[in-house]
């Protein structure tokens, strides 16, 4: 080739890599143009929704005191009437009106179309189940407002000076009005059809009598609960002896005057409904109830999987986890069928803490060593950790009675109230020792406490993702993280590992009883049986998940669906990525987009498995 062709060539090329990066640098411009207006349309976006959020949040005083947040309103109560009910879904129809005619998707942000995603989706099932408004039971044994509301103002509402005390006070006679639409919504439900299961009224009346007892409603030597809970937080403050006294003597008239009245309106109605309740259970006995439940579990689970195909999967689970059990019976020497290492199990003492103070005092203990335990290894299996901190607490004694086994409050974001993770020692024989460490790790770390206080604390998250949840992905966290210690070699004890299954044996057989229950007709008595024939818990322990099915249709199916689809994502990214998988990795992309749908999390995990395959091709290639 002669060296004019040469030169030529050369020339063009020169022209050509000119143009390449003329093209490039435009390009670059347009790209950097567009990024900063997507940037600039996300904020816009990003600031509806926090206006939006604060607006809910001016209308809940409970959930501001939830927060950690003191305003005008410590003092005060939701409004929890059915005109509210009708005012908030018409707010919800703006704001989704708003978000289809208003925002365009092309402009946002990866981050802020996942927001977008998710609050339409929950504005879309907030106007879809108005019509199921009536549909559950304000009060009941669970989570009931009879016990809710009290347990609030001791664990919640917080007295660090006067003012908060005066606020306590205002919400002893805020109760009075508060129930009086509790009265009403009660009375409206079932006008509705909708009325609480025969069973459960002695629960409820039990709790609602447990408040209103001690002084100064009676001239017994016991204070009650929550004049008992005002004087300690009183006393405590640093005021004189006759400030003490004046406050004191306010709230024990407001004890009288609002709690008091407020409560015995509720009994009276309570009483009288108690005469027309009927022993069926499931939500089939409702209008639309088929309906109503098929919808229930596509919240709960954020699937579309059938009650059939849930019942299913939950016979096929229970017989894996007996098969895993009937390998830990040889582990440790057993002789014997399944059904009878149950019964020893159940049985035997050195598996129980004793019922008196010092036993109870024993659990809390060891519970708390547990989690610290955890602590110290949480660098092995997590990148992002709360900043939050976690104590444990005995349920308190005028709920314990009807409250469930283990349950976590979540703390305050700025860290001022830490979380709580409760165990309820009411029954021992309830609480085994083989239990403890999954107990502990599923409501404290790394279940409960550490995916809420991340969510809490995370930057660059709208407020309605920070403290909104979906039970599958909640739940279903809390359950895996029973299992993932043992993957760093806790349970070392093997009935401790027996514990482990047997909780999530415990969760498979919720899907068989819950389904069992609401579609197909199953009676209280036969769920009972299904548990104390498949598990070594205490037939306590069946009751109560029996009648928490019944009062909570399709909540108790998250767990094991949820466990189930973090497992199956993590192999997936596991068998993909090979050993470039990094568990902490994986964890971060879980827990550091606040609680989402298990489909959202599906996609969250594959684009991470994406850019995670890219990034390994490269450094296979150089």
């Amino acid at each position: 080739m002669n060296a004019i062709k040469i030169k030529g060539l050369l020339f063009l090329s020169l022209l050509t890599i000119a143009s390449c990066k003329q093209e490039n640098k435009e390009a670059k411009n347009t790209n950097a143009s567009t990024a900063i207006s997507n940037e600039t349309y996300s904020e816009k976006l990003n600031d509806w929704f926090e206006v939006q959020f604060q607006d809910k949040l001016k209308k809940s005083p409970i959930t501001q005191s939830y927060l950690g947040i003191k305003t005008e309103d410590y003092g005060k109560w939701d409004d929890i009437s059915s005109k509210r009910k009708v005012e908030d879904l018409e707010l919800a129809k703006q704001r989704l009106s708003y978000l289809k005619d208003s925002v365009d998707l092309s402009k946002l942000d990866e981050a802020t179309t996942l927001s977008y995603k998710l609050m339409k989706q929950n504005l879309e099932n907030e106007i879809e189940d108005f019509q199921y408004r009536f549909y559950d039971y304000p009060v009941n044994q669970m989570h009931g407002m009879q016990a809710e509301i009290p347990s609030f103002l001791i664990s919640i509402h917080r007295v660090s000076d006067t003012i908060d005390a005066e606020a306590y006070i205002s919400r002893l006679y805020g109760i009075k009005p508060m129930f009086a639409q509790l009265v009403d919504n009660i009375k409206m439900r079932e006008k509705n059809g909708i009325m609480l299961p025969k069973f459960v009224f002695a629960k409820v009346l039990d709790d609602s009598r447990n408040i209103i007892t001690g002084q100064p409603f009676d001239k017994s030597n016991k204070e009650s609960t929550l004049l008992a809970d005002f004087k300690g937080k009183v006393n405590a403050l640093e005021i004189s002896d006759e400030h003490k006294k004046e406050l004191i003597f306010k709230a024990e008239k407001g004890l009288l005057e609002g709690v008091k009245p407020a409560y015995e309106a509720l009994i009276s109605l309570l009483e009288e409904q108690q005469q027309r309740a009927t022993t069926e259970d499931g939500v089939w006995k409702f209008p639309k109830g088929e309906k109503f439940y098929k919808i229930a579990l596509q919240r709960t689970t954020t699937t579309d999987m059938t009650s059939d195909q849930i019942h299913e999967l939950g016979l096929k689970e229970v017989a894996r986890i007996h098969e895993e059990m009937r390998h830990i019976m040889k582990k440790v020497g057993y002789k014997g069928t399944l059904k009878d290492f149950f019964t020893f199990m159940k049985e035997d003492s050195q598996f129980y803490f004793t019922q008196d103070e010092k036993g109870k005092k024993a659990y809390l203990e060891q519970a708390v060593a547990l989690i610290d335990t955890m602590k110290s290894k949480m660098d092995q299996l997590f990148i992002t950790k709360p900043k939050a901190d976690i104590v444990v607490k005995q349920v308190e004694a005028f709920r314990e009675k009807s409250a469930g086994t283990a349950f976590y409050e979540q703390g305050t974001p700025d860290g001022s109230r830490p979380g709580i993770y409760y165990a309820n020692l009411y029954d021992m024989k309830a609480m085994p020792k083989y239990q403890m460490e999954a107990l502990a790790y599923h409501e404290g770390i790394p279940g409960h406490h550490m995916q809420i206080s991340i969510a809490q604390e995370l930057k660059e998250v709208p407020k309605f993702r920070k403290f909104g949840g979906y039970t599958a992905y909640i739940e279903g966290w809390g359950l895996y993280n029973e299992y993932l210690p043992k993957e760093i070699g806790m349970y070392s004890d093997p009935y401790s590992d027996f514990g482990r299954l047997a909780m999530e044996l415990w969760r498979a057989c919720r899907l068989v009883v819950d389904t069992g229950i609401h579609t197909k007709k199953w009676t209280r008595e036969e769920g009972i049986k299904y548990y104390t024939d498949n598990t070594p818990n205490a037939e306590s322990d069946a009751v109560k998940m029996v009648e928490r099915h019944i009062v909570m249709p399709s909540q108790a199916t998250a767990y094991k669906i949820g466990m189930n689809k973090i497992l199956e994502l993590r192999e997936s990214a596991k068998k993909v990525l090979g050993d470039a998988f990094d568990i902490r990795e994986f964890h971060d992309v879980v827990l550091t987009n606040g609680a989402v749908p298990l489909t959202i999390l599906e996609d969250l995990v594959a684009v991470w498995i994406s850019k995670k395959s890219i990034t390994k091709n490269r450094k296979v290639g150089s």
